[in-house]
């Protein structure tokens, strides 16, 4: 990011009082330049029922609309977004799923935000600020929100305006990085993402964005599957 931007954006936030509309503003733009952006994450899930799963690995992110999830621990698994297609693989599986982007409901795609292809008014219904309740009850595992964070959370546009069970809450800290990512959908079923370790425009391989099955992996197009069910 320019460093002329950069400062406007922490001079915002340093010198404003906390606001939805200002963190929202400051979150987009701290990403709006970054031909790429690299990052370690960890993923929670929540199954609502007591079962909890949790891994670990690097994502990387390119213009436009671009991503890739390695994961590394405990199992290898690649998730990547080319622009066209979401490919999901496992390698101890020898299977690969595709499904097209615009069809896609995974609960990473909100992530496209950081890609250029997406903001957060076309994402969310609403956005709104989180109180110190709504802080602490979105962070169940016990680490809290750090100071200064703040927390945003949105409604998707692609959910009933009258159903509050499902929300995404973005986390950001003071330097408008993304801090947490933390999808609650019905059910109390969650999925969560922190990232750390930022590092922007790196020379990332094109190769990294584009997923080559390997030999004898079979294929899955969800789109035939769905066809099937139905």
């Amino acid at each position: 990011m320019p460093l002329g931007i950069l400062a406007a954006v922490f001079l915002a936030l340093s010198t404003a009082p906390r606001d939805a509309g200002a963190i929202s503003a400051a979150l987009q733009a701290r990403y709006q330049h970054a031909r790429t952006l690299r990052a370690s994450f960890f993923e929670r899930y929540s199954d609502g029922h007591g079962g909890v799963a949790s891994e670990s690995g690097t994502v990387y992110f390119s213009r436009p609309g671009r991503m890739r999830f390695e994961y590394e621990s405990p199992e290898e698994k690649l998730f990547i977004v080319d622009g066209k297609n979401v490919w999901f693989y496992v390698p101890a599986d020898r299977t690969a799923s595709r499904a097209k982007l615009k069809e896609s409901s995974d609960w990473r795609t909100p992530l496209a935000l950081l890609t250029g292809k997406a903001d957060l008014s076309k994402l969310c219904r609403s956005v709104r600020l989180a109180d110190a309740q709504a802080e602490k009850e979105s962070a169940r595992d016990g680490r809290g929100v750090p100071a200064g964070n703040s927390i945003l959370i949105c409604q998707p546009r692609d959910v009933a305006a009258d159903d509050p069970s499902y929300q995404v809450l973005f986390e950001v800290d003071p330097q408008a990085q993304l801090a947490r990512v933390l999808i609650q959908e019905p059910g109390h079923v969650e999925t969560e993402f922190r990232f750390g370790n930022w590092a922007e425009n790196e020379d990332i391989p094109e190769i990294k964005f584009h997923f080559q099955p390997p030999p004898d992996v079979a294929i899955v197009d969800e789109e035939s599957l769905a066809g099937e069910v139905h």
